[in-house]
């Protein structure tokens, strides 16, 4: 962290990446200037011979280097292992802010030179849409059918508190800042001194948070991307989108295209396995969530007054814009001749009442002569929409398409609720709620030991009768209690906030048509299903383990089949959404199994749907990392089966995820686009029947065989793998980390199957395993190729370079291997004192790793993991030198924090240094 070159800089040799260089040159100088000044000198001499000495072993492999570096590492005393994780994890941090303002400044670069359209661009989508025919007309006419949704989640994979993040954010717009003018060598320094001065606050900021998380927190986090990036940028993508469609119009006549993009969020409202999900908590985040939207109108509207100071003396006006300003409580006599402002005036005066009765409703006395408050966000829209016209049918239509458009759209987005909420419970919980209730009207129906046949039958008359469940005065138990008094709050959040509020209701661990039915009989207890056949919220089936995703098929075709259900679909558009989980699904199946059951399962679902004549929505329940279903978007979307986006497509970001696409709004708004683009590029411009080769098929069904065998055969069915995973890997200590209000695990058994995903991956992330990405493929792949000696292996390369999903499988393993280490594995291995059990073991893992590299590359016809992705593999590789000394210190940490030792700076390394792991990794969970 010398001015001198780091290993960052070194591998940065083009002259696009000048900046790159300098900025994390310039960082790195900042941050050794803070460690020496706070700390001293002598820990500054430790941090930098740590980083010498890490850099010369992997730049040379110079076995010296590797042994020099054990004996400082092994020397230091937990206070300097302390000071010396953070140095290097505030390193990983910073390098991460220059190379995403790096992405960014490419980005401009290419734009500013005006190079042809990339992969993922709206402007490339679109090009390629015009050369097949398309016109502006069929593009408005895809994207007023579209729905594409990013869903936020509260996966407990983020690390950051909010503090930290906003320094973060600071010395970021100081690197934009700092390059985007000329400045004269003072104001340089002045910047520079500025940059320090966020660094040293940085320093000092706590990284850990004290408290655990309760759900308001983690609502509250979630909305601070509102703030960073949705309620801004979302207009100005639409506007592009617009634009962009309207020159491809001879006339070039202005395009609207409907709000399809829209974001959602579990946050609040996800009780599956969190039992601080309450009524109360639902109502809160409506709350919070409807406040910050409507804040934000609040502030536009302000700046928009100022900006609208047209006279009548000047300009003409509608008499629609007449009628607003005369109703507005403005009554200056210097705003006399200023309609405009009047009638903004008006707008937010009836906006901040509606803003006060939706916060709270008992406190707002209404004077008689009060203007009225908004009765949804249609009505408000309606206003702003006078201006609109009025502006444009009088010489103004330049004033349209600033402020007061990003505002149209950001109500037409966002209406009075922000994101629209999902709830989401366990079938389970649902059974024994329905099963309660029956009890209580008709003693001795013994729900629960019937059949399932019955139990169709049953739920299914219950469906159309209009006699209620629900016995008033009756004693319910703690749980059935909750269950009912959350759904009353998602009836009375679709009253205060519009549908759009709580538009669909999940169902965790779906096996079988009554999980389904039981939660849509509970909905008609609270008034969101009616016994005629209408239904305001969706009703979603999660189907998450391998056995799930193969009984999907059938659960779903008996399902459709029943008349009073399929009403209930045709009130919603005759639109079914199916949510697939990609983290149990893996968890249960491995990586190679879970993405092949995944595939399977949409193509059987794309079938079954078109011949029950419905259209199918897909959620996909992905996570940051490979092991959960993680991967680049546009990748991911364009290797889905043809016939499985159609327009619409839903799929949820989480944890660490979140923050690092939507904290900086050029990122947040450039992976918005992406996911845009892709969808209208896996929709419009790829053939609607899956002509994937039979021997593909047959191939992947072999493979996945395999792979799931050697899978389960290691996690699941070797003795004593649970005590193996606890041992070596931060399971236990993550809990410590107060990163989520969530319980790691749904039961307190310590059995690997009821362990979440999250720290399932999570844990073998940090110990640089990252087993859930590609454990089996190679024994797999070895085996087939036994079977298939002759053109097996030329079989395998067609596939990798022919089928986009095949492709993309291979990609995903390609980047989570090269982020593997064995050689650090193995010291976390000898946190397994059992000395058979480790041995046994981390053998077995150590020679399928070898195997799934061998094959890997020999598919992909390469010499090394990366090769054809330059930018990814010096970004990771050069990140090691900084990696590998945080992972050898959590180790030490490890033993003697599991020793009982006292010392309360033992823990609190683990601890920093599991935060460190995670940002030098960036998606980890």
């Amino acid at each position: 962290m010398t001015a001198e070159q780091t290993p960052l800089d070194a591998a940065v040799t083009a002259d696009k990446d000048t900046p790159l260089r300098e900025d994390i040159r310039l960082l790195g100088r900042l941050l050794g200037d803070t460690v020496r000044e706070q700390e001293g000198q002598a820990i500054f001499d430790v941090v930098e011979k740590i980083r010498q000495t890490s850099i010369r072993f992997h730049r040379d492999d110079e076995l010296q280097a590797k042994h020099d570096l054990e004996e400082i590492l092994a020397s230091l005393n937990p206070e300097q292992e302390v000071q010396v994780i953070r140095a290097f994890s505030y390193f990983s941090h910073l390098a991460n802010l220059a190379e995403d303002q790096h992405h960014i400044r490419r980005t401009r670069a290419h734009d500013i030179a005006g190079s042809p359209p990339r992969p993922g661009t709206l402007a490339l989508a679109l090009q390629h849409a015009a050369e097949v025919g398309l016109s502006a007309a069929d593009l408005q006419a895809f994207f007023d059918d579209a729905l594409v949704s990013p869903v936020l989640t509260a996966h407990p994979t983020e690390v950051r508190r909010k503090s930290t993040m906003r320094w973060e954010m600071a010395i970021a717009e100081l690197i934009n800042h700092r390059e985007r003018e000329a400045w004269t060598p003072e104001e340089e320094a002045d910047i520079d001194a500025r940059l320090g001065e966020a660094i040293l606050a940085l320093w000092q900021t706590n990284l850990l948070r004290q408290t655990k998380l309760q759900v308001e927190d983690e609502v509250e986090n979630g909305l601070t991307y509102y703030d960073y990036t949705f309620l801004r940028e979302l207009p100005r993508l639409y506007a592009r989108l617009e634009d962009r469609i309207s020159a491809m119009d001879p006339t070039g006549a202005p395009v609207h295209v409907a709000s399809f993009l829209r974001i959602g969020s579990w946050i609040g409202g996800d009780r599956d396995g969190n039992p601080f999900v309450t009524a109360d908590g639902m109502n809160q985040t409506l709350q919070m969530q409807s406040d910050r939207a409507l804040r934000f109108y609040l502030e536009e509207l302000d700046q928009l007054e100022l900006e609208l100071s047209l006279s009548v003396r000047m300009v003409a006006v509608s008499e629609a814009l007449t009628a607003l300003a005369d109703q507005s409580p403005d009554i200056s006599p210097h705003r006399r001749v200023e309609p405009y402002r009047r009638a903004v005036a008006n707008i937010r005066a009836r906006l901040a009442l509606t803003h006060a009765l939706l916060q709270d409703e008992s406190e707002v006395d209404l004077p008689s002569d009060t203007l009225p408050p908004y009765r949804d966000a249609g009505a408000l829209l309606a206003d702003l929409d006078v201006i609109h016209d009025s502006l444009a049918a009088n010489r103004s239509q330049p004033l349209t398409r600033g402020r007061l458009r990003h505002l149209r759209r950001a109500v037409d987005c966002f209406g009075f609720h922000l994101a629209s909420l999902d709830m989401r419970q366990n079938s389970a919980v649902h059974a024994n709620t329905l099963a309660e209730l029956l009890e209580a009207v008709a003693p001795g129906t013994d729900y629960a030991a019937m059949a399932e046949d019955d139990r169709i039958d049953l739920l299914t008359a219950e469906l159309t009768t209009k006699r209620p469940l629900i016995r008033a005065f009756w004693s319910y138990s703690e749980e059935t209690e909750k269950e009912l008094s959350i759904l009353r709050a998602a009836a009375e959040g679709h009253r205060r906030f519009g549908p759009r509020a709580i538009p669909t209701a999940i169902i965790s661990n779906t096996q079988s048509v009554s999980d389904l039915l039981e939660l849509t009989v509970l909905l008609k207890e609270v008034g969101l299903v009616s016994p005629d056949g209408h239904s305001a919220v969706n009703i979603v089936p999660l189907f998450e383990t391998i056995s799930d995703l193969r009984n999907c098929i059938g659960i779903m075709d008996r399902l459709l089949a029943i008349p009073a259900y399929r009403r209930l679909v045709d009130s919603l558009g005759g639109v079914q959404e199916v949510m697939l989980g990609y983290s149990d699904s893996n968890k249960d199946g491995g990586y190679v199994t879970s993405g092949w059951e995944l595939y399977k399962a949409e193509i059987g679902l794309i079938e079954l749907f078109r011949k029950h004549g419905l259209r199918l929505r897909l959620f996909h329940g992905r996570g940051g990392t490979v092991g959960r279903g993680g991967g680049p978007s546009f990748d991911a979307i364009l290797a889905q089966p043809p016939g499985a986006v159609d327009g619409h497509i839903r799929v949820t970001e989480q944890g660490e995820i979140i923050s690092s696409k939507y904290t900086n709004p050029d990122l947040g708004r450039r992976n918005l686009e992406i996911i845009v683009s892709a969808c209208l590029e896996t929709s419009l411009l790829r053939p609607e029947h899956n002509d994937v080769p039979p021997s593909y098929l047959d191939v992947m069904e072999a493979l996945s065989a395999k792979a799931f065998q050697a899978y389960r055969a290691l996690v699941y069915e070797t003795p004593r793998f649970d005590e193996y995973f606890w041992a070596s890997t931060v399971i236990n200590e993550i809990a410590t980390l107060n990163i989520g209000s969530r319980p790691a695990s749904r039961k307190a058994l310590g059995r690997i199957e009821d362990l979440r995903a999250i720290p399932w991956v999570f844990s073998w992330s940090q110990c640089r395993l990252m087993l859930p990405g590609w454990y089996g493929f190679g024994s797999a792949v070895q085996a087939w190729l036994q079977e298939n000696p002759g053109d097996g292996l030329a079989l395998l390369r067609e596939m990798y370079r022919d089928w986009p999903f095949f492709r993309a499988q291979m990609s995903n393993m390609d980047m989570v291997l090269s982020k593997t280490s064995i050689a650090i594995a193995s010291r976390y291995a000898e946190l397994v004192e059992d000395e058979d059990l480790r041995r046994t073991i981390f053998q077995r893992i150590r020679k399928e790793h070898e195997d799934s590299v061998e094959a890997l590359l020999a598919i992909m016809e390469n010499e090394r993991l990366l090769a054809g992705n330059p930018l990814l593999s010096r970004s990771i590789s050069n990140r090691f030198p900084y990696l590998d000394p945080l992972n050898h210190l959590q180790v030490n940490l490890l033993r003697e924090y599991r020793a009982k030792s006292e010392n309360p700076k033992v823990l609190r390394g683990v601890q920093l240094s599991i935060n460190g792991i995670s940002a030098g990794l960036r998606n980890s969970g």
